[in-house]
């Protein structure tokens, strides 16, 4: 019943972008922020997040070996070395996102085309969810 619900909701939205008038302005961007307070609000977000907790509960002790010294050590060093890579990682994400969005914002033919992509995914997903799945023996 829910795999419906959620297929009938992603094909509602689909079709309500494409049928949405186009706008003519453009959307006002936020204010923008200082980086401490970004990069502030984004740790405390994580930090009482649980499924970061439970990604590393179940994820890191798997690497530690207790005979190499304090377990304690070796689960620290493991998530700082994965924050440092998600950093770098997240960063590319948000640069290429970044960069994209200019490019689109530039390029109207590309703008108005943007409401049937997305209505055109939306309605792809929502089938996809609906007519997939596990098989019943």
């Amino acid at each position: 019943m829910v795999k419906y619900l959620g297929a009938a909701y992603l094909i509602y939205l689909g079709l309500r972008a494409l049928l949405a008038r186009p706008k003519g302005q453009e959307a006002e961007a936020p204010a923008p922020q200082r980086l401490s307070q970004l990069c502030r609000q984004g740790f405390l977000v994580q930090l009482l997040n649980p499924k970061t907790a439970l990604f590393f509960y179940a994820f890191l002790p798997q690497f530690v070996v207790p005979a190499r010294g304090s377990v304690t050590g070796q689960i620290l060093v493991f998530g700082l070395l994965f924050v440092l890579l998600a950093s770098c990682t997240d960063s590319l994400y948000a640069l290429l996102g970044s960069t994209a969005g200019q490019w689109v914002a530039r390029h109207a033919r590309i703008r108005r085309g943007q409401r049937y992509f997305t209505g055109g995914v939306y309605i792809a997903l929502g089938l996809s969810a609906a007519f997939t799945g596990a098989e019943r023996k």
